[in-house]
């Protein structure tokens, strides 16, 4: 077996062992994906040695390894590709970069789900993964909500202070092109975003459709620094909280204007999800928290069938405010986990249009010692009342769709132009028994 074939092999066994990486989720959620591996079904691929005393698997003796035949059956299954690897690998016109068609191949397992919210980081993608998380990155300073059907990328929202802004970029732009020549899709919206990133003070030429004409804009890169959280008292008895994604400490910034608004004397709290796509699921955990008693926020039925309602619960105490929430057609995920708990266990009203309808949700892995990465699609959830959300949405209580012609390009809290603030707050009053 050649240097090349041992590496292609070893690189197939290691994806076959993948849930021996798997450390970066809670233990729950990865004891609903695998159950527990006990020692003798362990594998470590060992370069030289004698290990076959201690798994049972393999054993190795300098260039030969022997596994098992339950393994030597899954490896058959890759047959077909290493065969592949190998023809491209010795017979391509150019000298070839084996790590490069691994991560190919790696890519292409995941593509192969047919699933848009399944795929594979490389070790740069998934660096960028949590440094957005943590809230600080060099780009345009853009929200980017895309479309699998319709493969649509809209602008949904523009960063206060950020280079987009500051050219004129507005929120529910197409963003058409990015660079020359890469036309942009959902499909490869991940291809735009890695381009408009980048070092500091260099330019970028970005092409949007705004009204079926075409803008470009050279825009200068930049750190942009991502507020998840914008809260202000819109009357004496009511106040109003934007939240714009479920990442890096928003539940903290949550609470912490929560307690800001109810100092000041709310009785009522409108939460604008609106245009938020979602995140992690603890974060919606821990804001419903706040406004439930010891109940679920949502049930998760995973591949084996079963109703689950014990990953996600929240504990007794709860704030005395009374809930009024805004969503819309971009309006997805943890967003809709969190409207149907705080609806049907907090008594909140929900204002604006049918949310997005993303009712499952994904794992985020780690894999490899490369610093690669991978999400994968575990669950579909539930509401409290079993109602089911994945290509339904949230229908709301009270139905308020845009004017026509209004893209929802507001200042932050515009009781002047945004009918859908505006009938919140009218609910908002009703709430706390005000007219």
């Amino acid at each position: 077996m050649n240097n090349k074939r041992v590496f292609a092999v070893l690189m197939i066994m290691s994806m076959l062992f993948l849930t021996t990486s798997c450390a970066m989720i809670p233990a729950s959620t990865l004891e609903a994906m695998f159950r527990p591996s006990h020692s003798s079904e362990q594998a470590v691929i060992s370069s030289g040695g004698s290990d076959a005393g201690s798994s049972g698997i393999y054993s190795s003796d300098g260039d030969t390894v022997t596994i098992s035949r339950e393994e030597y059956e899954k490896l058959q299954l890759f047959s077909e590709a290493l065969s592949l690897y190998e023809f491209a690998n010795e017979n391509f016109y150019e000298e070839t970069d084996p790590e490069r068609l691994i991560e190919y191949a790696s890519r292409g397992v995941l593509a192969g789900l047919d699933e848009p919210y399944s795929f594979y980081y490389s070790p740069e993608e998934f660096a960028e993964l949590w440094e957005e998380d943590e809230g600080t990155y060099v780009g345009i300073g853009v929200q980017i909500t895309s479309n699998m059907e319709t493969q649509l990328c809209t602008i949904s929202r523009v960063f206060k202070g950020g280079p987009a802004e500051e050219v004129g970029v507005q929120r529910g732009d197409i963003l058409y092109r990015v660079g020359e020549d890469l036309m942009v899709t959902a499909s490869n919206v991940q291809d735009a975003v890695d381009i408009m990133r980048g070092e500091p003070d260099t330019d970028v030429e970005v092409t949007f459709l705004r009204d079926g004409e075409e803008i470009t804009f050279t825009i200068t890169r930049r750190e942009v620094i991502v507020n998840q959280i914008e809260s202000k008292m819109l009357e004496k008895s009511i106040g109003y909280i934007a939240m714009y994604q479920f990442a890096g400490q928003c539940e903290q910034e949550f609470e912490t204007a929560l307690n800001e608004l109810i100092a000041q004397g709310a009785e009522g709290i409108i939460i604008d999800l609106r245009d938020n796509p979602g995140g992690w699921v603890d974060q919606a955990r821990y804001i419903a928290d706040l406004f439930m008693d010891e109940g679920e926020i949502c049930y998760l039925v995973y591949r084996d069938g079963i109703w689950r309602n014990d990953e996600y619960r929240t504990k007794n105490g709860k704030v005395d405010v009374k809930l009024t929430i805004l969503v819309n057609e971009n309006t997805a995920s943890s967003s809709e986990i969190l409207t149907s708990a705080l609806r049907e266990r907090a008594g909140a009203k929900v204002v604006g249009v049918k949310s997005f309808g993303k009712g499952i949700i994904q794992g985020v892995y780690p894999i490899g010692s490369s610093g690669a990465g991978f999400q994968l699609t575990i669950a579909q959830y539930y509401t409290p009342d079993k109602n089911k959300v994945h290509h339904e949405g949230v229908t709301p209580d009270y139905e308020i769709p845009l004017p026509e012609g209004d893209n929802g390009m507001y200042e932050f809290a515009d009781l002047s132009n945004d009918v859908q603030l505006v009938k919140a707050l009218e609910v908002a009053r009703e709430q706390v028994g005000e007219e």
